[in-house]
Order: C-alpha cells, then structure tokens, then sequence
C-alpha cells in the first residue's frame, strides 16, 4: 500500500516537471527512422538496450520495472540482472517501456506534453474497446460482432505497435541529447561592422541592422534626411541664431555694485 501511494505521489510530481523531450511522439519518426523501424521489429531488443542505456551500462543498479511496479525488488535481480531484463522486455514489454519512461523522466524533471498524452490514452482506450467488443461477442455469439472484435483487435495492436515504437525512440533520442551525440550548438558569425571617420556627415549603423517602423519597406542604408545633425543645405542653424542683436544682455545689466563686498 505504501508503495502504491509513493507511485501516485510521483506521478502527481511529475506533473510539475518543467523540461519537455527533444522530440514529441509525432516528430520521432522523422527525428530518426532507422531507429523508430527496428524499434518496430525487435521491440524487445529495443526495450533491453534502452534500459541498460538509461542506467548507464550499470547492471548492478537494475532493480525490475525501474522499481515503479509491486514486483520490483523481489525477482532476484541482484544475483543475475541481464537474465531478469530479457525475461522483463519478453514478458512484460509494456511495463519495460513505461519503466524506461520513467526513469528518464525522474531523473531530467521531463513532463510529457498534452500531445502525447492523448495519443498515448487514446492507445489504452483502443485496447479497452477491443477488449469489450471481444468479450461481448463472446457472450452474444453473433458473427458481426465477432468480426468487429477482431478488427478492433488488430488495429488495437497495430496502434499499441507504433506507439510503443515512437516512445522507444523517444527515449532514445533523449539519451542521445545526454550523452551530447548532438554536438555542441554552432557560433554565430558576427556581422560586419564599420567604424565612422570624422568627415562623415552621417555616421554607420554599427551593430544590427535599424528595424524599419510598423508598415514601412525595408531600407539600408538609411536615406542621408534622417543623418544628424542634418545637411547644411536645408538651412541648419536658421540665419540669425544665436540672436546678438537683440540686446542680449540688456544695457545696465549686471546692476552697480554686483556682487556685494564682503
């Protein structure tokens, strides 16, 4: 029981994690499909290499299931971990990948995206449905909707197939960012740069290019009537200014006796 509830707790946790996967479950196919076929042929292979991966080679930290399900820790897995893991992606693939799963997201605080939630639920609900269906032929024996059944059946297991697929690859994906097989991300080359002379009337743009304003075409250089200060030609500084015949400053200005003797 205190198990069961240290799960619902994680779950719930899990909810709040901030990081997302590097790839969704629609993106995994064209993020790296050799790996997303050969997670279709051989799942269990798949699921095997994937778990020794996300434990880091280290086969003396497997524990069954990741440690998620009631069974974990009571298998034995101490005294043969590859024999136990073999025997887990056989008999229990889809605990295998959701342990996997897990395990990745605990460790890199991974939430899964509503995206992906909904093509996993709709997975389980396709599985429910054909299940029912199954067992409602069974019970009313009518042809019909026995043959409804097995479709369901088969388009049931050809969506869990490819689901479980694109999650196995998912994962691998993940590791993949881990272990930094990305690379790391390229430089930026800096843009050109000109540096002003005195004798120009209208110094460079230096740095980024000037952002035009809302609703206008694009121009660079800018054009020489927004220069400062602008072209003599257009009459700057006015004639007259400053203003000395004006009387500045008034005649008797200062006052006599300004300032005061101390």
């Amino acid at each position: 029981m205190a198990s069961s509830q240290a799960n619902m707790d994680k779950m719930q946790v899990r909810q709040n994690y901030r990081n997302l996967w590097h790839s969704d479950l629609m993106g995994t196919m064209q993020a790296d499909t050799r790996y997303c076929c050969f997670a279709v042929f051989c799942a269990p292979c798949a699921s095997y290499l994937l778990r020794k991966r996300a434990l880091y080679n280290d086969m003396s930290r497997y524990v069954c299931c990741a440690g998620y399900m009631p069974c974990s820790g009571r298998c034995g897995e101490s005294k043969c971990p590859e024999f136990c893991l073999a025997t887990e992606v056989f008999l229990c693939f889809g605990n295998s990948v959701a342990s996997t799963r897990f395990l990745l997201q605990d460790e890199f605080n991974i939430q899964t995206t509503q995206c992906d939630n909904c093509i996993i639920g709709f997975m389980f609900c396709l599985q429910q449905i054909a299940c029912i269906f199954s067992i409602v032929a069974m019970l009313v024996g009518s042809e019909e909707i026995s043959e409804a059944s097995q479709l369901l059946n088969c388009l049931a297991d050809l969506v869990y197939c490819t689901v479980c697929a694109c999650m196995q690859t998912q994962h691998k994906i993940e590791m993949d960012k881990r272990d930094g097989k990305f690379g790391p991300q390229p430089m930026a080359v800096p843009q050109f740069q000109q540096m002003s002379r005195i004798d120009q009337q209208v110094p460079p743009n230096v740095g980024y290019q000037p952002q035009p304003a809302y609703g206008q075409p694009f121009s660079y250089p800018p054009p020489q009537a927004q220069g400062y200060p602008p072209p003599q030609a257009q009459g700057y500084p006015p004639a007259g200014y400053p203003p000395q015949a004006q009387g500045y400053p008034p005649a008797g200005y200062p006052p006599p006796g300004y300032p005061p003797s101390r």
